[in-house]
């Protein structure tokens, strides 16, 4: 039944958005060169929406000896299959791993165009997607409609037991951490010294916060600082070819968040006052400030007020 219910939401939203005689939907997947037999695919700097078929992930195609690899696969089949394409063209051999940075659909729904042997996650991702992954499919199905027809999530089939992978000559270090969700993973590229941190680094867009730790996410990011790289890849937004601005960007940006929202809730503000607070300047060019700050309204305040308001008989 919720294989039917998810093929007819495709089926509604893909006739009332299309006109009868529009072409089938297709991803524009344009692999940018970032360093050697690296290639980075970027994701919108917008919300999930019909507009760009939820394609707002970045995505990284590494060469190797063996084959390509993927760090993360988009949203959907559809995105899969087209990246699947692209990846093997531009690296002339197939696909021999894909690695999953964290549980959001915009990451690993793409899973579905790949062997399960191939796609690769840690222990601790893999538990989470096997209890929640799926809770994502109708969500996604609404909001993208025919973008999605045919997708259903994949597990990986393969679980991640050491900090490192060396395929096809080339070395990839694997760092488990948490913060942006309970199980994040990030990509060290030893041969260019390029970082792929997955969501728990946003460059010049808002990060988001549905499954966010904040002391956690900044443990993370000390941790991500300190290794020895060159550039970083984020999540979301342009490619940084510095080690640490996107993480300090990142840094400052769940600091400011924190502490505004608590000083929301300690000055009696109700969650759309607090959704419509200022943003500081420095974030002015930050793609999707004012909606993640409104999102982040709804996943922290009832939390805070929680903790910073209890009730006067309600022992501390």
């Amino acid at each position: 039944m919720m294989l039917s219910r998810r093929l007819m939401l495709a089926g509604m939203l893909g006739a009332a958005a299309l006109p009868a005689a529009a072409a089938p939907l297709a991803y524009a997947i344009v692999p940018e060169p970032i360093g050697e037999g690296l290639w980075l695919v970027r994701g919108a700097d917008a919300p999930i929406e019909m507009a760009n078929g939820g394609a707002i992930a970045n995505i990284t195609i590494a060469a190797t000896d063996a084959g390509a690899v993927l760090v993360d696969c988009g949203p959907s089949l559809r995105y899969g299959e087209a990246l699947r394409a692209v990846a093997e063209k531009l690296v002339g051999k197939p696909v021999v791993r894909v690695y999953l940075t964290h549980l959001h659909p915009d990451h690993v729904y793409g899973a579905a165009a790949f062997d399960p042997l191939a796609v690769a996650a840690t222990p601790q991702l893999v538990d989470i997607l096997k209890r929640d992954g799926a809770g994502f499919s109708d969500g996604m199905y609404r909001l993208l409609g025919d973008w999605m027809r045919g997708t259903e999530l994949r597990i990986p089939g393969t679980v991640l037991a050491s900090d490192h992978e060396t395929i096809g000559g080339r070395d990839f270090g694997l760092i488990a951490l948490s913060g942006h969700s309970a199980a994040d993973l990030a990509v060290l590229d030893r041969r260019t010294g390029t970082l792929i941190a997955g969501d728990l680094v946003f460059h010049d867009r808002a990060p988001s916060t549905p499954h966010a730790d904040l002391p956690a996410w900044r443990a993370s990011l000390d941790r991500l600082k300190a290794l020895p790289h060159r550039a970083t890849v984020p999540g979301h937004g342009p490619f940084d070819p510095t080690p640490a601005a996107a993480i300090d960007q990142t840094r400052d940006w769940i600091d400011w968040l924190d502490r505004t929202l608590r000083d929301a809730v300690a000055e009696g503000l109700d969650m759309a006052e607090a959704g419509n607070l200022p943003i500081p300047p420095r974030f002015a060019h930050v793609a999707a400030a004012r909606y993640e700050l409104e999102r982040s309204v709804s996943h922290f305040y009832p939390g805070l007020e929680a903790d910073l308001l209890p009730r006067i008989d309600t022992a501390r």
